[in-house]
């Protein structure tokens, strides 16, 4: 049994909803939570700003002596998930592996990614699903403006409807059978996308098969935590601690202890 908490990392307040399933899957555990919006967006940002960055919260997460870290953000997967894995003392697991495998699972012709400018600029996804599943149609469109209209906190209006709909016209008489949901942020959207693209094409949200990757090496390694009354979620921001409040009550209403501004310095 290890009682130290997993760490979590976002560019913004996508990785609630990577929190969001993990409190449901693993309730006995403590998360720590930092979302870097005081640098936002990643997705628009250079390989080298987004791995220094990552680096940083990752230092910082190490000295609050987090026993794993999720990096819970598409872009810094991407980005520096083979950096913090050599740098830091602590398993370090991403998003995107978890969520191409989630998508191979089933038995699709032909699916769709969505995600930043860089996760779909990289090809992250599409490597992946073509060494996973060589036959596998895939076809890749970033969405960026989606990630601010979750991060501003305007989920369920007429304008994040307008957004998506602009957002997703490339998939109009695709035919696909899923979409990967290739930002953290994007699940937050899932009646919005689903409006657009017809109940029928299933949305692959990669939290569900990352946490269960969590649990399998929290178990090999004999550190799942077991008492849930000492289990606690904090969570910090580097930016405005307003819009983590608000995205907190909103998405893990009773579910977190704390949240509050952290200030990292270059050194963390």
């Amino acid at each position: 049994m290890d009682k130290r908490p997993i760490g979590v990392m976002d560019s913004g307040l996508g990785g609630l909803s990577v929190i969001r399933v993990l409190r449901e899957q693993l309730p006995h555990e403590s998360v720590i939570f930092v979302g870097d919006q005081g640098y936002f967006p990643y997705g628009t940002k250079t390989r080298e700003q987004v791995q220094q960055l990552a680096l940083r919260i990752g230092k910082f997460l190490v000295k609050q002596d987090v026993k794993m870290m999720i990096i819970a953000c598409n872009t810094a997967t991407a980005a520096a998930l083979q950096l913090l894995q050599n740098e830091l003392p602590i398993p370090v697991i991403g998003v995107i592996e978890p969520g191409a495998r989630a998508a191979t699972q089933h038995h699709y012709k032909k699916i769709g990614v969505i995600g930043t400018e860089s996760t779909i600029k990289n090809g992250a996804y599409a490597k992946i699903l073509a060494k996973l599943n060589p036959a596998l149609g895939v076809i890749s469109s970033p969405a960026q403006p989606l990630v601010s209209i979750v991060e501003h906190g305007q989920t369920g209006t007429i304008l994040a409807q307008k957004t998506v709909d602009t957002e997703l016209e490339v998939f109009d008489n695709q035919s696909i059978e899923a979409l990967i949901l290739g930002c953290t942020h994007f699940p937050f959207l899932q009646k919005e996308i689903h409006n657009k693209l017809g109940a029928n094409v299933q949305l692959i949200d990669p939290a569900f098969e990352t946490i269960r990757q969590a649990r399998e090496l929290l178990t090999s390694e004999n550190q799942l935590s077991v008492n849930y009354l000492t289990s606690r979620v904090e969570l910090y921001s580097t930016g405005d601690v307003k819009d983590l409040v608000a995205g907190a009550q909103k998405w893990l209403p009773n579910r977190y202890n704390k949240c509050a501004h952290i200030q990292l310095n270059e050194e963390d």
